[in-house]
């Protein structure tokens, strides 16, 4: 049976912390190279895996642009874009992942704010404060994500960009062992899944590792029309595989949307 009660946000910003220790691959910063490269305009971000986003997704000239990096710690896309003109707040559930984008800053003299908090409540900015929000994979750490759509409407000015990445419901159907140790996609899982209504504590801790982020796997209505409910409009889609599992043979692992705030 599943446990009743678990507080998301603290357990996941302990987990995310551990991740930080432990050197996670999303956790890694940028080097001074990529800095320097990104002050003279060579420069991508990521969004979905591995896969740089569509630079036309974003403004052709970033300077004074405000951007939100929305759980969007680590010291990766904060930075770069910071080095590319823009006023960039890194916005994170995890002191140790906004650590590793303080580090960069000050490494590389750049101007960068950092904010502690959970990505459902932006009650930190004021209404219409930026002009592109930064999403990349990281609303399965929340168990819903219609508060992230509506806060991202709110903070964005009339006419400002969301980019956001997130997974494909369906790579939640397998198995996590067959499929990371040999390679099988074996589908136990019935959709929407959620590591919470799955498993007991004792079930995750012996699966997954008693530190182990919880995760939560949201439908194409929560993640696109979500977008939707909360007054966006979509004008761009991308998907990519997993970088590093079998599934990517199979099926896109990750999509991303571009949409806008109306002007109206």
């Amino acid at each position: 049976m599943p446990d009743a009660v678990v507080d998301p946000g603290a357990h996941n910003r302990a987990a995310w912390d551990k991740l930080v220790q432990d050197g996670n691959e999303w956790s890694r910063p940028v080097s001074a190279e990529d800095v320097e490269r990104a002050r003279s305009g060579d420069w991508s971000i990521v969004l979905i895996g591995h896969e740089p986003v569509d630079r036309s997704w974003l403004p052709a000239d970033l300077t004074g642009k405000d951007v939100l990096c929305l759980a969007s710690g680590g010291g990766q896309q904060g930075p770069i874009l910071a080095a590319a003109g823009a006023r960039v707040t890194v916005f994170d559930n995890s002191p140790g992942q906004l650590g590793q984008d303080q580090m960069v800053a000050a490494r590389d003299g750049l101007e960068l704010r950092t904010v502690l908090g959970d990505m459902s409540d932006l009650s930190a900015f004021g209404e219409a404060a930026f002009d592109v929000v930064v999403h990349p994979v990281s609303n399965c750490f929340v168990p819903d994500v219609a508060p992230v759509w509506r806060e991202c409407f709110r903070v964005l000015r009339p006419g400002g960009t969301l980019l956001a990445g997130f997974l494909n419901p369906d790579a939640y159907l397998f198995d996590d062992e067959a499929l990371d140790e040999r390679g099988e996609l074996v589908v136990v899982h019935k959709l929407p899944y959620s590591d919470v209504t799955h498993y007991s504590a004792e079930e995750r801790a012996a699966k997954f590792g008693a530190d182990a982020a919880l995760e939560y796997g949201h439908t194409l209505t929560d993640q696109i029309g979500g977008q939707l409910a909360a007054g966006f409009v979509l004008t761009g889609f991308a998907e990519a595989p997993h970088h590093s599992n079998a599934s990517a043979d199979y099926m896109s692992h990750y999509f991303a949307t571009m949409a806008v705030k109306p002007l109206d």
